[in-house]
Protein backbone atom coordinates (compact mmCIF):
# COMPACT_ATOMS: atom_id res chain seq x y z
CA UNK A 1 0.00 0.00 0.00
CA UNK A 2 1.03 3.20 -0.83
CA UNK A 3 1.15 6.27 1.89
CA UNK A 4 2.92 9.71 1.69
CA UNK A 5 3.58 12.17 4.34
CA UNK A 6 4.64 10.93 7.86
CA UNK A 7 3.56 11.80 11.29
CA UNK A 8 7.00 9.93 12.22
CA UNK A 9 7.05 7.30 14.94
CA UNK A 10 3.22 6.26 13.83
CA UNK A 11 1.81 3.49 11.77
CA UNK A 12 2.43 4.95 8.18
CA UNK A 13 2.32 8.35 7.04
CA UNK A 14 -0.69 10.83 6.94
CA UNK A 15 -1.57 13.53 4.39
CA UNK A 16 -1.24 17.01 6.29
CA UNK A 17 -3.97 19.07 6.69
CA UNK A 18 -4.16 21.78 3.36
CA UNK A 19 -2.02 24.96 4.57
CA UNK A 20 -3.56 28.13 2.60
CA UNK A 21 -2.56 28.91 -0.85
CA UNK A 22 -3.24 31.58 -3.16
CA UNK A 23 -4.77 29.26 -5.75
CA UNK A 24 -7.20 31.65 -7.75
CA UNK A 25 -5.24 34.62 -7.98
CA UNK A 26 -8.35 36.93 -8.41
CA UNK A 27 -7.55 40.53 -7.38
CA UNK A 28 -4.51 42.20 -6.42
CA UNK A 29 -2.03 40.64 -4.01
CA UNK A 30 0.80 42.60 -3.26
CA UNK A 31 2.49 39.57 -1.57
CA UNK A 32 3.26 37.64 -3.86
CA UNK A 33 5.83 37.56 -6.37
CA UNK A 34 3.63 38.79 -9.62
CA UNK A 35 0.78 40.01 -8.14
CA UNK A 36 -2.02 41.34 -11.11
CA UNK A 37 -5.69 41.19 -11.63
CA UNK A 38 -7.54 38.58 -14.02
CA UNK A 39 -9.74 40.42 -16.43
CA UNK A 40 -12.99 39.00 -16.00
CA UNK A 41 -14.96 36.32 -14.15
CA UNK A 42 -13.21 33.38 -13.25
CA UNK A 43 -15.58 29.80 -12.92
CA UNK A 44 -16.04 29.36 -9.12
CA UNK A 45 -13.58 26.59 -8.04
CA UNK A 46 -16.58 24.67 -6.98
CA UNK A 47 -18.79 25.29 -9.77
CA UNK A 48 -19.81 21.64 -10.72
CA UNK A 49 -19.61 21.91 -14.34
CA UNK A 50 -16.18 22.86 -13.72
CA UNK A 51 -14.73 19.47 -16.08
CA UNK A 52 -17.46 19.71 -18.66
CA UNK A 53 -16.23 22.94 -19.39
CA UNK A 54 -13.04 22.27 -19.15
CA UNK A 55 -13.63 19.44 -22.13
CA UNK A 56 -16.02 21.04 -24.19
CA UNK A 57 -13.31 24.18 -24.80
CA UNK A 58 -10.88 22.13 -24.57
CA UNK A 59 -12.18 19.97 -27.78
CA UNK A 60 -13.38 23.75 -29.31
CA UNK A 61 -9.88 24.73 -29.84
CA UNK A 62 -8.97 21.43 -31.46
CA UNK A 63 -5.47 21.60 -32.83
CA UNK A 64 -5.46 25.15 -32.77
CA UNK A 65 -4.30 24.98 -28.93
CA UNK A 66 -1.08 23.13 -27.60
CA UNK A 67 -1.62 22.71 -23.88
CA UNK A 68 2.03 22.34 -21.71
CA UNK A 69 1.75 21.10 -17.87
CA UNK A 70 4.39 20.90 -15.78
CA UNK A 71 5.21 18.31 -13.63
CA UNK A 72 4.42 20.35 -10.54
CA UNK A 73 1.17 21.08 -11.45
CA UNK A 74 -2.42 19.70 -10.07
CA UNK A 75 -4.00 16.35 -11.36
CA UNK A 76 -6.91 18.55 -11.95
CA UNK A 77 -4.87 20.46 -14.51
CA UNK A 78 -2.47 17.73 -15.90
CA UNK A 79 -5.70 15.47 -16.73
CA UNK A 80 -6.07 18.47 -19.90
CA UNK A 81 -2.39 18.62 -20.81
CA UNK A 82 -0.87 17.62 -24.45
CA UNK A 83 2.06 16.91 -22.88
CA UNK A 84 3.82 16.74 -19.47
CA UNK A 85 7.20 17.82 -18.21
CA UNK A 86 9.74 19.76 -17.08
CA UNK A 87 10.16 23.30 -18.08
CA UNK A 88 12.70 22.70 -20.82
CA UNK A 89 11.25 19.58 -21.96
CA UNK A 90 7.62 22.01 -22.31
CA UNK A 91 8.99 24.66 -24.26
CA UNK A 92 11.32 22.57 -26.68
CA UNK A 93 7.64 20.48 -27.23
CA UNK A 94 5.92 24.17 -27.80
CA UNK A 95 8.63 25.04 -30.46
CA UNK A 96 7.95 21.38 -32.04
CA UNK A 97 4.47 21.98 -32.69
CA UNK A 98 4.53 25.01 -35.49
CA UNK A 99 1.12 24.67 -35.96
CA UNK A 100 -0.66 25.47 -32.58
CA UNK A 101 -1.89 28.87 -32.56
CA UNK A 102 -1.77 29.28 -29.16
CA UNK A 103 0.24 27.75 -26.35
CA UNK A 104 -1.14 27.49 -23.19
CA UNK A 105 1.59 26.53 -20.33
CA UNK A 106 0.46 25.31 -17.17
CA UNK A 107 3.51 26.04 -15.34
CA UNK A 108 5.12 29.50 -13.75
CA UNK A 109 6.39 32.95 -15.71
CA UNK A 110 9.85 32.30 -16.65
CA UNK A 111 8.93 28.84 -18.06
CA UNK A 112 6.13 30.10 -20.63
CA UNK A 113 8.66 32.79 -21.38
CA UNK A 114 11.21 30.24 -22.45
CA UNK A 115 8.35 28.80 -24.54
CA UNK A 116 7.79 32.06 -26.53
CA UNK A 117 11.37 32.56 -26.87
CA UNK A 118 11.31 29.29 -28.41
CA UNK A 119 8.24 29.63 -30.85
CA UNK A 120 7.64 31.60 -33.63
CA UNK A 121 6.42 34.65 -34.18
CA UNK A 122 3.29 33.76 -35.24
CA UNK A 123 2.12 31.52 -32.22
CA UNK A 124 0.61 33.07 -29.04
CA UNK A 125 1.87 31.89 -25.66
CA UNK A 126 -0.82 32.09 -22.73
CA UNK A 127 -0.09 31.63 -19.35
CA UNK A 128 -3.48 30.47 -17.17
CA UNK A 129 -2.91 33.17 -13.95
CA UNK A 130 -0.05 35.71 -14.10
CA UNK A 131 0.50 35.50 -10.68
CA UNK A 132 2.01 32.08 -10.98
CA UNK A 133 5.33 33.64 -10.87
CA UNK A 134 8.76 31.37 -9.43
CA UNK A 135 10.55 33.22 -5.96
CA UNK A 136 13.64 31.31 -7.33
CA UNK A 137 13.56 33.44 -10.76
CA UNK A 138 12.33 36.29 -8.71
CA UNK A 139 15.60 36.39 -6.59
CA UNK A 140 17.66 37.70 -9.33
CA UNK A 141 16.41 40.80 -10.63
CA UNK A 142 18.46 42.14 -13.74
CA UNK A 143 19.81 45.61 -12.31
CA UNK A 144 21.10 43.52 -8.91
CA UNK A 145 22.77 41.05 -11.85
CA UNK A 146 24.17 44.11 -13.76
CA UNK A 147 25.52 45.56 -10.56
CA UNK A 148 27.38 41.95 -9.67
CA UNK A 149 28.77 42.42 -12.94
CA UNK A 150 30.28 45.34 -13.04
CA UNK A 151 31.71 44.78 -9.31
CA UNK A 152 33.35 41.50 -11.31
CA UNK A 153 34.56 43.94 -13.98
CA UNK A 154 35.77 46.86 -11.75
CA UNK A 155 38.34 43.94 -10.05
CA UNK A 156 39.26 42.96 -13.25
CA UNK A 157 37.55 39.44 -13.22
CA UNK A 158 34.66 39.55 -15.16
CA UNK A 159 37.10 38.64 -18.41
CA UNK A 160 37.85 35.36 -17.24
CA UNK A 161 34.10 34.45 -15.34
CA UNK A 162 31.44 32.90 -17.46
CA UNK A 163 28.16 33.19 -16.37
CA UNK A 164 25.48 30.16 -16.52
CA UNK A 165 21.64 30.39 -15.42
CA UNK A 166 19.63 27.96 -14.50
CA UNK A 167 16.42 27.33 -16.72
CA UNK A 168 14.61 28.85 -13.80
CA UNK A 169 15.54 32.16 -14.42
CA UNK A 170 13.50 34.95 -16.00
CA UNK A 171 14.09 36.22 -20.01
CA UNK A 172 16.01 38.54 -18.92
CA UNK A 173 18.79 36.93 -17.01
CA UNK A 174 18.71 34.07 -20.02
CA UNK A 175 19.47 37.73 -21.97
CA UNK A 176 22.56 38.77 -20.01
CA UNK A 177 23.75 35.20 -19.91
CA UNK A 178 23.91 35.01 -23.62
CA UNK A 179 25.12 38.83 -23.92
CA UNK A 180 27.88 37.88 -21.93
CA UNK A 181 29.42 34.22 -23.65
CA UNK A 182 27.32 31.79 -21.03
CA UNK A 183 24.59 29.52 -21.49
CA UNK A 184 21.79 27.93 -19.27
CA UNK A 185 21.80 24.78 -18.00
CA UNK A 186 18.73 22.26 -16.69
CA UNK A 187 19.00 19.83 -13.40
CA UNK A 188 19.65 17.47 -15.97
CA UNK A 189 22.98 18.85 -17.50
CA UNK A 190 24.04 20.94 -15.15
CA UNK A 191 27.40 19.40 -14.97
CA UNK A 192 27.87 19.45 -18.43
CA UNK A 193 27.30 22.64 -19.12
CA UNK A 194 29.49 23.55 -15.57
CA UNK A 195 32.56 21.77 -17.72
CA UNK A 196 31.87 23.50 -21.03
CA UNK A 197 32.06 27.27 -18.72
CA UNK A 198 35.38 26.25 -17.01
CA UNK A 199 36.90 25.54 -20.26
CA UNK A 200 35.72 29.00 -21.58
CA UNK A 201 36.76 30.61 -18.43
CA UNK A 202 40.07 29.08 -17.84
CA UNK A 203 40.61 29.53 -21.32
CA UNK A 204 40.29 33.38 -21.36
CA UNK A 205 41.78 33.46 -17.65
CA UNK A 206 44.96 31.75 -19.30
CA UNK A 207 44.94 34.21 -22.75
CA UNK A 208 44.73 37.54 -19.90
CA UNK A 209 47.91 35.70 -18.21
CA UNK A 210 46.46 34.74 -15.06
CA UNK A 211 47.24 31.28 -15.43
CA UNK A 212 45.62 27.47 -15.99
CA UNK A 213 42.43 26.98 -13.70
CA UNK A 214 41.92 30.79 -12.98
CA UNK A 215 38.31 30.68 -14.55
CA UNK A 216 35.40 31.89 -12.63
CA UNK A 217 31.77 30.98 -12.86
CA UNK A 218 28.67 33.15 -12.10
CA UNK A 219 26.32 31.02 -11.26
CA UNK A 220 22.52 32.02 -11.14
CA UNK A 221 20.06 32.12 -9.94
CA UNK A 222 19.79 28.80 -7.58
CA UNK A 223 23.34 28.45 -5.62
CA UNK A 224 22.72 24.79 -3.97
CA UNK A 225 22.01 23.55 -7.87
CA UNK A 226 25.81 25.77 -8.50
CA UNK A 227 27.26 24.35 -5.21
CA UNK A 228 25.90 20.51 -5.70
CA UNK A 229 27.50 20.32 -9.37
CA UNK A 230 29.92 22.15 -8.46
CA UNK A 231 31.46 20.28 -5.51
CA UNK A 232 30.02 16.72 -5.91
CA UNK A 233 29.81 16.46 -10.15
CA UNK A 234 33.59 18.72 -10.85
CA UNK A 235 35.14 17.76 -7.77
CA UNK A 236 35.63 21.61 -6.81
CA UNK A 237 36.38 22.04 -3.35
CA UNK A 238 33.50 23.51 -1.08
CA UNK A 239 35.77 26.63 0.09
CA UNK A 240 36.07 27.29 -3.64
CA UNK A 241 31.84 28.12 -3.94
CA UNK A 242 31.33 31.79 -2.73
CA UNK A 243 28.04 32.75 -2.31
CA UNK A 244 27.15 36.61 -3.46
CA UNK A 245 24.34 38.30 -2.25
CA UNK A 246 22.57 40.93 -3.77
CA UNK A 247 21.62 42.92 -1.16
CA UNK A 248 25.35 43.59 0.12
CA UNK A 249 27.70 45.96 -0.83
CA UNK A 250 29.86 44.20 -3.28
CA UNK A 251 27.44 40.95 -2.82
CA UNK A 252 29.14 41.02 1.03
CA UNK A 253 32.46 39.76 -0.49
CA UNK A 254 35.73 40.71 -0.18
CA UNK A 255 38.16 41.59 -3.04
CA UNK A 256 40.35 38.39 -2.30
CA UNK A 257 37.44 35.85 -1.95
CA UNK A 258 36.01 36.92 -5.63
CA UNK A 259 39.30 36.25 -6.52
CA UNK A 260 40.37 32.94 -5.16
CA UNK A 261 36.58 31.89 -5.67
CA UNK A 262 36.38 29.37 -8.80
CA UNK A 263 32.32 29.40 -8.43
CA UNK A 264 30.40 32.44 -7.80
CA UNK A 265 26.71 31.55 -6.41
CA UNK A 266 23.89 33.75 -6.64
CA UNK A 267 21.88 33.67 -3.35
CA UNK A 268 18.52 32.40 -4.51
CA UNK A 269 17.12 29.01 -3.57
CA UNK A 270 13.98 27.42 -4.40
CA UNK A 271 11.13 27.77 -1.62
CA UNK A 272 10.11 24.24 -1.66
CA UNK A 273 13.55 22.39 -2.30
CA UNK A 274 14.97 24.53 0.35
CA UNK A 275 12.57 23.64 2.95
CA UNK A 276 14.21 19.98 2.95
CA UNK A 277 16.74 19.22 5.86
CA UNK A 278 19.07 16.61 7.31
CA UNK A 279 16.91 16.39 9.69
CA UNK A 280 14.38 14.98 7.68
CA UNK A 281 16.78 12.18 6.05
CA UNK A 282 17.71 10.76 9.34
CA UNK A 283 14.16 10.84 10.56
CA UNK A 284 12.73 8.82 7.22
CA UNK A 285 15.99 6.61 7.89
CA UNK A 286 14.78 5.94 11.64
CA UNK A 287 11.12 5.34 10.76
CA UNK A 288 11.41 3.09 7.42
CA UNK A 289 13.95 0.28 7.16
CA UNK A 290 15.77 0.16 3.88
CA UNK A 291 14.21 3.47 2.49
CA UNK A 292 16.11 4.95 -0.47
CA UNK A 293 16.54 8.71 -0.30
CA UNK A 294 16.17 10.43 -3.41
CA UNK A 295 16.48 14.23 -3.50
CA UNK A 296 16.43 16.92 -6.34
CA UNK A 297 19.77 18.83 -6.69
CA UNK A 298 17.80 22.44 -5.74
CA UNK A 299 17.54 21.12 -2.19
CA UNK A 300 21.06 22.29 0.40
CA UNK A 301 24.02 20.55 -0.03
CA UNK A 302 23.87 18.81 3.46
CA UNK A 303 20.23 16.75 2.25
CA UNK A 304 22.49 16.13 -0.90
CA UNK A 305 24.99 14.79 0.77
CA UNK A 306 22.86 12.86 3.13
CA UNK A 307 20.45 11.43 0.31
CA UNK A 308 21.17 8.29 -2.04
CA UNK A 309 20.06 9.61 -4.86
CA UNK A 310 20.39 12.63 -6.45
CA UNK A 311 18.63 13.73 -9.76
CA UNK A 312 16.37 16.14 -11.53
CA UNK A 313 12.42 15.38 -11.83
CA UNK A 314 12.81 13.30 -14.96
CA UNK A 315 15.31 11.27 -12.74
CA UNK A 316 13.36 10.76 -10.11
CA UNK A 317 10.22 9.60 -12.19
CA UNK A 318 12.21 7.09 -14.92
CA UNK A 319 13.94 5.89 -11.05
CA UNK A 320 10.90 5.18 -9.62
CA UNK A 321 9.66 3.44 -13.14
CA UNK A 322 12.40 0.80 -13.15
CA UNK A 323 12.03 0.46 -8.88
CA UNK A 324 12.13 -2.66 -7.17
CA UNK A 325 8.56 -3.93 -6.63
CA UNK A 326 8.02 -3.70 -2.81
CA UNK A 327 10.82 -1.20 -2.50
CA UNK A 328 10.83 1.55 -0.09
CA UNK A 329 11.48 5.77 -1.55
CA UNK A 330 11.56 8.71 0.78
CA UNK A 331 11.18 11.47 -2.47
CA UNK A 332 12.43 15.33 -1.65
CA UNK A 333 10.64 17.39 -4.51
CA UNK A 334 7.39 18.84 -4.74
CA UNK A 335 4.46 17.11 -3.39
CA UNK A 336 2.21 16.80 -6.03
CA UNK A 337 4.74 15.19 -8.59
CA UNK A 338 5.06 12.77 -5.04
CA UNK A 339 1.54 12.42 -4.43
CA UNK A 340 1.23 11.28 -8.67
CA UNK A 341 4.22 9.09 -8.13
CA UNK A 342 2.66 7.01 -5.40
CA UNK A 343 -0.66 6.81 -7.51
CA UNK A 344 1.00 5.43 -10.44
CA UNK A 345 2.77 2.92 -8.23
CA UNK A 346 0.95 1.19 -5.84
CA UNK A 347 3.90 -1.85 -5.63
CA UNK A 348 6.27 0.71 -4.22
CA UNK A 349 6.18 2.19 -0.41
CA UNK A 350 6.16 6.05 -1.59
CA UNK A 351 7.05 8.18 0.78
CA UNK A 352 7.59 12.34 0.82
CA UNK A 353 10.47 13.06 2.81
CA UNK A 354 9.23 16.04 4.94
CA UNK A 355 6.52 15.92 7.47
CA UNK A 356 4.58 18.87 6.26
CA UNK A 357 2.83 20.02 3.21
CA UNK A 358 5.10 21.62 0.60
CA UNK A 359 3.52 22.29 -2.64
CA UNK A 360 5.13 24.96 -4.67
CA UNK A 361 2.20 27.90 -3.90
CA UNK A 362 2.99 29.86 -7.28
CA UNK A 363 2.82 26.67 -9.06
CA UNK A 364 -0.51 25.79 -7.85
CA UNK A 365 -2.15 29.18 -9.01
CA UNK A 366 -2.66 27.23 -12.07
CA UNK A 367 -5.85 25.72 -11.01
CA UNK A 368 -8.89 24.61 -13.31
CA UNK A 369 -10.65 27.65 -12.82
CA UNK A 370 -8.15 29.88 -14.68
CA UNK A 371 -7.29 26.90 -17.12
CA UNK A 372 -11.10 26.87 -18.36
CA UNK A 373 -11.55 30.50 -18.21
CA UNK A 374 -8.39 30.87 -20.26
CA UNK A 375 -9.47 28.55 -22.89
CA UNK A 376 -13.20 29.85 -23.05
CA UNK A 377 -12.01 33.09 -23.48
CA UNK A 378 -9.59 32.13 -26.59
CA UNK A 379 -12.59 30.17 -27.76
CA UNK A 380 -14.52 33.43 -28.50
CA UNK A 381 -11.67 34.96 -30.24
CA UNK A 382 -10.05 36.99 -27.25
CA UNK A 383 -6.19 36.09 -26.00
CA UNK A 384 -5.64 36.94 -22.42
CA UNK A 385 -2.30 36.21 -20.27
CA UNK A 386 -0.28 36.68 -23.29
CA UNK A 387 3.80 36.43 -22.54
CA UNK A 388 5.52 38.35 -24.57
CA UNK A 389 9.18 38.97 -24.67
CA UNK A 390 11.38 42.15 -25.64
CA UNK A 391 12.89 41.15 -28.68
CA UNK A 392 16.29 42.19 -27.55
CA UNK A 393 16.08 40.30 -24.94
CA UNK A 394 14.57 37.34 -26.95
CA UNK A 395 17.92 37.51 -28.96
CA UNK A 396 20.27 36.87 -26.55
CA UNK A 397 18.46 35.06 -24.45
CA UNK A 398 17.89 32.27 -27.59
CA UNK A 399 21.93 32.99 -28.27
CA UNK A 400 22.13 31.30 -24.51
CA UNK A 401 19.93 28.45 -25.12
CA UNK A 402 21.01 27.90 -28.52
CA UNK A 403 24.37 27.22 -26.57
CA UNK A 404 22.87 24.86 -24.50
CA UNK A 405 21.23 22.74 -27.04
CA UNK A 406 24.87 22.60 -28.49
CA UNK A 407 26.81 21.25 -25.39
CA UNK A 408 27.38 17.47 -26.04
CA UNK A 409 24.50 14.94 -24.76
CA UNK A 410 22.12 17.46 -24.95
Amino acid sequence: MTTLLETFGGAGFQEPAPSPLLLLGQGRDLASERGVECAGALPAASDPDLVERAVAARAALGDRAFVLGHHYQRDEVIRFADVTGDSFKLAREAAARPDAEFVLFCGVHFMAESADILTSDAQQVVLPDLAAGCSMADMAAIDQVDEAWDVLEDLGLAGRTVPVTYMNSSAAIKAFTGRHGGTVCTSSNAEVALRWAFEQADAAGAAQGAGDGSGKILFLPDQHLGRNTAVLRLGIPLEACVVYDPRKPDGGLTEAELAAARVILWRGHCSVHGRFSAGNVEAIRAAVPDVTVMVHPECKHEVVTAADEVGSTEFIIKALDAAEPGSSWAIGTELNLVRRLAAQHPELQVHYLDSTVCFCSTMNRIDLPHLVWAMEQLVEGRVVNRIVVDADDAHWARVALDQMLALPGI
